[in-house]
């Protein structure tokens, strides 16, 4: 076993929420049960930290926290004069998420150590031309660059690096998935998309099409669980388009809460964008999580979404913005949909963590 101590810096980290603290905690603890050890650098995104110390207290690995200040610039010195002092303590830096990306940049001109990125695609479409070019710049500097789909792997295609290789998200298997049984009625169509409320995730596209949808499904159902962080935007497209009764909120619910909604619904529904600010869905790791339940699941082209759907196997790949191809999608799945669902749980048991954190292991024991 690789005997390396590792410093992992995140941008993102639990219990506050978000897809790269997600990734950056299980992938820890892969790390940790496989007998390595580690220290977790990473923000208190909170007002006070509480929530940050209750969480850190039940993990068996170290987490340093920095304080985000109101002046942002003293936060990066915050940043990189503690990470100078962890470096020193370890063999190996894994950086994720763009500031840490950044960091990295700078350490390297002080220390001989192995340096590993993950990008997950939205630290490299940065809509700033300059943030975006530093953090091409930041990459060379790794000695391995660990992308989390194809389509995040090509989006630095020109920038010709051999050092680059793709490891997708894993997802840790709970044992309500292995309890599932499938039951799908074809009359009570129920559409399920987990996630922060947001353009990126896309629920808009979900909600636009539902009028078109409703012709042939009339007892449609939209269940929309997440962060509500523009539910409004929602509320107000579904007034417009008058299907208001076709859509249930949840909110942000519990873990059980939300295997139960996934394990009573239909279709898994990711109908993703890219906004503005660069944003991008760079896997899916939500729609791996509703297929351990036999859930199939329809999401977009052109993304890291097209590494996290089997297409025509395990649901569907769709324009977001094309209405009949996402009802054309939700046909195909229903037709066969007993198939759909049993590819959909054998499909999962491949990205769980136990099987993803082998090929990280690969990489550090290089």
């Amino acid at each position: 076993m690789n005997s390396n101590k590792i410093l992992f810096i995140t941008s993102e980290f639990p219990p506050q929420p978000g897809g790269i603290g997600n990734h950056a905690f299980n992938l820890s603890d892969s790390l940790r049960k496989e007998g390595l050890q580690l220290t977790v650098l990473t923000d208190i995104r909170s007002k006070n930290g509480a929530p940050e110390k209750v969480f850190d207290n039940q993990l068996n690995f170290n987490v340093k926290r920095i304080k985000r200040r109101n002046l942002i610039w003293l936060s990066y010195f915050d940043r990189f004069f503690k990470a100078m002092r962890l470096i020193t303590k370890n063999d190996t830096v894994i950086a994720s998420g763009k500031f840490s990306l950044w960091l990295v940049f700078f350490l390297k001109l002080f220390y001989n150590k192995k340096y590993i990125a993950i990008i997950h695609g939205s630290e490299l479409m940065l809509p700033n031309s300059y943030q975006r070019k530093f953090s091409y710049a930041s990459l060379k500097n790794f000695n391995r660059i660990i992308a989390v789909s194809n389509y995040t792997k090509n989006l630095i295609s020109d920038l010709n690096l051999n050092t680059i290789e793709v490891i997708p998200n894993g997802f840790s298997v709970s044992n309500d998935e292995n309890k599932h049984q499938i039951q799908h009625q074809l009359e009570h169509l129920n559409l399920i998309t987990v996630g922060n409320v947001s353009q990126r995730k896309g629920q808009q596209n979900v909600v636009k099409a539902i009028p078109i949808l409703l012709k042939t499904y009339p007892n449609l159902k939209y269940r929309i669980v997440g962060i509500p962080t523009e539910k409004d935007n929602i509320e107000n497209l579904a007034k417009e388009l008058e299907v208001e009764e076709n859509i249930e909120f949840y909110g942000k619910v519990s873990e059980e809460k939300r295997n139960q909604l996934l394990a009573s619904s239909s279709i898994f529904m990711m109908l993703s964008e890219k906004t503005g600010n660069g944003a991008v869905e760079g896997f899916g790791i939500a729609v791996l999580e509703a297929n351990a339940f036999g859930i199939p699941a329809i999401g977009s082209k052109g993304c890291g979404i097209e590494d996290a759907i089997n297409h025509k196997e395990t649901g569907c790949l769709v324009d977001e913005t094309d209405i009949n191809s996402v009802l054309e999608a939700i046909n195909e799945i229903n037709h066969s949909y007993l198939d759909y669902s049993k590819n959909a749980i054998q499909w999962s048991k491949k990205f769980s963590w136990k099987k993803i954190v082998i090929q990280y292991l690969e990489i550090l024991n290089k």
